[in-house]
């Protein structure tokens, strides 16, 4: 879009000329925390004054409590974490994992997934646009329908490394999968020794209306794949694996930059922050108040409204673009999800006033075109 935007503070952004918006895009969902976070601008003053890159070659002590407070939010059964620089490279280490430690290749994704844009992450997303260009991508990858069991029964046997899944598939239009669904997954990764891997990169984070997605439908997977919010804005990835998994061999993977102090520290200040104002419980009533309103507009350009929590998808019967961009001139900048889709990722800390404005913008851009 042709706006240059200089400055952000809590929901909102502002350009260079002065307009201010409310911040719907929040970084392709990186923004949990608001922009200018106390905690995390706190965070990264202090550190940065006394070590700002540590080699993993040594220790240091904002990744090990990075580690403890990590593994403190996720289920008891999750040991070790892997520490990295973004989604796609969580992804990247996921597929190497599963591939190590089960001894087989192929992996399982889903159709309408997005799980990151370098090779391996490319090869389990779906989308043709994405992936075409840089054609062949990693062999031993194949996709099936959402929901589709018999499908999935199909392809998930002893030969299988990994099941990879999004709680919600958001690049993909913002499509919850049915709970029904991902635990028929789990039970058939259970049987076969694949092992069952969430894709919390967009999810993950109190987005979703808990802290993490899977936990709504009580999942149990063995890796998860974490970034986007986790940092407050700063760059990083992780991945953290059940603890049956075992030890994976020294150096056998491994990432200059991450763990560093600097994201670490970032990281840490982010998920106090949630803790301390139940940013999942905020997310889940926010999320309510929002689906509600954007649901209860009456308007024939509107096929479908779907989400959880603060991640909200709106359908329309015609291409968003020109939607996205009148909704910027009043104010409110959203984001593309699918050629017809408007994704909403606002900061978890915006405010009820604000989610107000963003559904009377979206009720009143719509209004234009209803008779067209």
């Amino acid at each position: 879009m042709p706006l240059r935007l200089v400055r952000g503070e809590g929901a909102k952004v502002w350009d260079s000329e002065g307009k201010e918006y409310i911040d719907c895009v929040g970084g392709h969902g990186v923004g949990v925390v608001g922009h200018s976070n106390p905690y995390v601008l706190d965070a990264i003053f202090n550190q940065a004054k006394k070590l700002i890159i540590c080699s993993e070659t040594f220790y240091h002590e904002e990744r090990a409590l990075l580690y403890k407070e990590l593994l403190e939010v996720m289920p008891d059964y999750m040991g070790s974490v892997f520490l990295c620089n973004s989604g796609a490279e969580a992804v990247e280490a996921a597929i190497k994992f599963a591939r190590l430690l089960t001894g087989r290749k192929r992996i399982v994704a889903l159709k309408r997934a997005f799980h990151g844009r370098t090779f391996g992450a490319l090869s389990a997303t779906w989308n043709p646009k994405y992936r075409e260009p840089f054609e062949p991508l990693v062999p031993e990858f194949v996709h099936v329908d959402p929901e589709d069991k018999e499908g999935l029964r199909s392809l998930i046997n002893e030969e299988v490394a990994g099941f990879i899944f999004e709680v919600v598939q958001g690049e993909g239009g913002v499509y919850p999968l049915s709970e029904d669904f991902l635990r028929f997954a789990q039970e058939l990764c259970r049987r076969s020794g694949a092992l069952f891997i969430a894709d919390e990169i967009q999810t993950g984070f109190c987005r979703t209306g808990r802290f993490f997605a899977f936990q709504r439908y009580g999942l149990s997977p063995d890796m998860v794949c974490l970034a986007k919010g986790m940092a407050g804005g700063l760059p990083i990835g992780a991945v953290v694996l059940r603890d049956s998994l075992g030890k994976l061999p020294q150096r056998v993977h491994g990432s200059t930059f991450g763990g560093n102090p600097l994201s670490c520290a970032a990281a840490r200040a982010s998920i106090r922050f949630m803790k301390e104002n139940s940013l999942d419980e905020r997310a889940e009533s926010l999320g309510k108040l929002f689906l509600e309103g954007l649901k209860a507009i009456d308007s024939p350009l509107v096929k479908d409204v779907r989400g959880l929590g603060l991640m909200i998808g709106m359908e329309l019967k015609r291409r968003s673009a020109p939607y996205l961009k009148a909704l910027a001139e009043e104010g409110v900048l959203a984001l593309q999800a699918g050629p017809t889709v408007i994704r909403f990722l606002p900061p978890l800390i915006i405010s009820e006033g604000e989610v107000d404005f963003v559904v009377e913008k979206v009720r009143k851009v719509l209004s234009r075109d209803e008779s067209d």
